[in-house]
């Protein structure tokens, strides 16, 4: 009969099994590391009704040689040199470095069976949160060590009960486990099995680098992935991705002999933006999209920085990265895992070195990328819309010139037919009856007009504040950028498209066009209006062309003709010199006023006007008196 005897004080154990982990992701990942560090080439992760099974196809645990006496030691450290780094096949240096990691699966079940098969030679104990006497396991029958997958060598690991599930589809599950064990190939795969639906994990980089925009490698091992990034605008690509040597930051440690030593912190990886989240919606407990990872020796030792590193940008959600710092494990400095296995240590120097990297260029770097896309992108779908737009212009007008010619020969053939004799009220009838005939020819202008840009925030610069803030609320009541021209906007959406004047924009598809559709026009008018010759430009404009407009002025300026200065107009205040903004309450409201009649007049639904003037007090400062 073989004896298993645990090495471990018991209340460590009942201490650590059942707290060391909250999540059955970061378990899995344990035993998967355990099996990469016994030189497997396949892992099963199966889920059974009554238990999670994961067995691999590594070399294996003998009795008679010593090997479950050292697994049993818990705690023991397994590399205390780097000769003893490197797994037993010399080809992949070991993940484990502690000794915990055998523990993990007590967090899932009170009790847990352990089978293994070396060479032929087959062992079998169940590790449970209470040994008999503090250290005895129970041994499991040579007929009952039964494997699923595997044949003359291997292990497997059975969580009895588990308090913990796996996610109700296997897509799931593979995520999941793909974001905190990515080391994946044709080398060392993970099957998940459930029932008869059974998936394979066999490649991280390709399937996450095709839903990127921009990326930034560090090393030359990882520069290929450069490659499998989308090349959706190649003239940019340089802009978008980058293959960067990796990062060497000198750092003085003191190792364990108690000495002080000089290190070169070597960090390599990547980190990307996704093109989109879009579509991304997990299951409730599973890791975010979003997040930077740290490996050690390939395994990962902090799932997420980024809300470490990161100031709450809009543009964080699109990133993801994972980055190698070897150094966290390097033998002869102090171990920095936390004792829950799912963190390192915030004070110790190496990762206080690498946090202040990512912070400080790394993120930058990516989120700058990330906005060259999305520049990019807005440029495209606007040159795209404008030429569609111009096409339907022609085609809008082609189609009135047909309808002309049409009609009047129409109109001919029916004066002909009735004889010089017809009264003018039969040739009217005849003509009329031939222009509704031929009506349908302009069905295109409703596409022009619902095309074109429907209101136009005329300003100058030096009042770009005012000018924002009525483009907030403009926002706020519903009005898509897309319907707004505002030459100094900070949405490239509402700007004119590259490339274009802007009064070549506004005559081109304003005045020399067929469609009756004409700009709104909100001016904002000050002192700086008479001395920008832009400005003035455009009002003269509005005044030949008859355009709608509204005005919004900043006091003590006084609109003139040829503005309609017989109509009231809204007056804000601006304190001199620190420029602020304010209003009285009663200008407040004339604000919201000529908001909602713009909305009115172009169809937009309205917000009301209590919560109008609650979202202006966010924007300016209101005043009683």
């Amino acid at each position: 009969m073989k004896e298993y005897r645990l090495n471990v004080d018991p209340r460590i154990l009942e201490l650590l099994g059942p707290n060391l982990y909250t999540n059955i992701y970061y378990v899995l990942a344990e035993l998967i590391a355990n099996a990469y560090d016994a030189d497997a080439k396949n892992v099963y992760i199966i889920s059974n009704k009554d238990d999670i099974r994961v067995e691999d196809d590594g070399h294996g645990m003998s009795y008679e040689a010593g090997d479950i006496a050292k697994y049993l030691n818990v705690a023991g450290v397994s590399r205390t040199t780097e000769s003893d780094s490197l797994t037993k096949s010399g080809g992949r240096r070991k993940m484990g470095r502690k000794g915990v990691g055998k523990l993990a699966a007590l967090s899932v079940s009170e009790d847990v069976d352990v089978l293994t098969v070396a060479d032929g030679e087959k062992s079998g104990f169940v590790l449970t949160r209470q040994p008999e006497n503090g250290h005895d396991l129970k041994a499991i029958q040579d007929d009952q060590i039964v494997f699923e997958r595997i044949t003359d060598h291997g292990s497997a690991i059975i969580m009895r009960n588990p308090q913990y599930r796996l996610h109700k589809t296997l897509d799931a599950v593979k995520r999941n486990l793909l974001k905190i064990f990515p080391l994946v190939n044709a080398n060392f795969r993970i099957h998940v099995i459930r029932g008869k639906e059974e998936i394979t994990i066999k490649d991280f980089d390709r399937s996450i680098m095709g839903e990127l925009c921009a990326l930034v490698t560090l090393g030359d091992k990882f520069k290929p992935l450069c490659d499998l990034v989308t090349d959706s605008y190649p003239e940019r690509r340089a802009d978008l991705v980058a293959a960067q040597a990796m990062k060497v930051i000198p750092i003085t440690m003191k190792a364990n002999d108690g000495k002080e030593h000089e290190y070169s912190l070597e960090v390599l990886g990547w980190i990307g933006a996704y093109r989109s989240t879009r579509g991304r919606k997990a299951e409730l407990t599973d890791f975010p999209d979003n997040f930077i990872s740290l490996f050690a020796n390939e395994k990962m030792g902090e799932f997420n920085i980024l809300p470490i590193v990161g100031q709450n940008k809009l543009n964080e959600v699109y990133v993801v990265g994972q980055l190698h710092v070897d150094l966290f494990e390097l033998t002869e400095l102090p171990d920095m895992a936390l004792s829950n296995r799912q963190g390192y240590k915030s004070d110790d120097p190496r990762y206080e070195a690498v946090r202040e990297y990512v912070r400080s260029d790394l993120l930058a770097d990516i989120l700058k990328r990330r906005e060259t896309y999305t520049d990019i992108v807005n440029a495209d779908k606007k040159k795209k819309k404008e030429d569609a737009l111009r096409g339907d212009e022609a085609k809008l007008k082609a189609a009135i010139d047909a309808f002309r010619k049409k009609a009047s020969a129409d109109a001919v053939d029916a004066l002909a037919a009735l004889g010089v004799k017809a009264s003018r009220d039969a040739m009217e009838n005849a003509i009329s009856q031939s222009i509704n005939t031929n009506s349908p020819d302009l069905g295109l202008k409703s596409a022009v007009d619902s095309q074109k840009k429907k209101i136009l925030i005329s300003q100058t610069y030096p009042d770009k504040p005012f000018a924002d803030i009525i483009y907030q609320m403009l926002i706020f009541n519903n009005v898509p950028p897309d319907d707004i021209l505002y030459t100094n906007c900070d949405d490239e959406v509402c700007r004119v498209p590259e490339g274009r004047g802007v009064y070549d924009y506004l005559r081109e598809f304003f005045v020399e066009s067929y469609s009756t559709q004409k700009i709104f026009v909100l001016f904002v008018t000050s002192e700086n209006t008479k001395v920008s010759w832009g400005a003035i430009t455009e009002v003269g404009a509005s005044w030949i062309t008859k355009i709608d407009h509204i005005i919004f002025n900043i006091h003590p300026f006084r609109p003139e003709h040829p503005l309609n200065d017989e109509m009231q107009w809204q007056s804000t205040n601006r304190d001199r010199p620190s420029g602020d903004l304010w209003m009285m309450r009663l200008n407040a409201d004339v604000f919201c006023q000529k908001i909602e009649a713009v909305c009115d007049a172009l169809g937009y639904k309205k917000m009301a006007r209590e919560k109008n003037m609650d979202h202006l007090g966010t924007l300016v400062s209101i005043r009683n008196a």
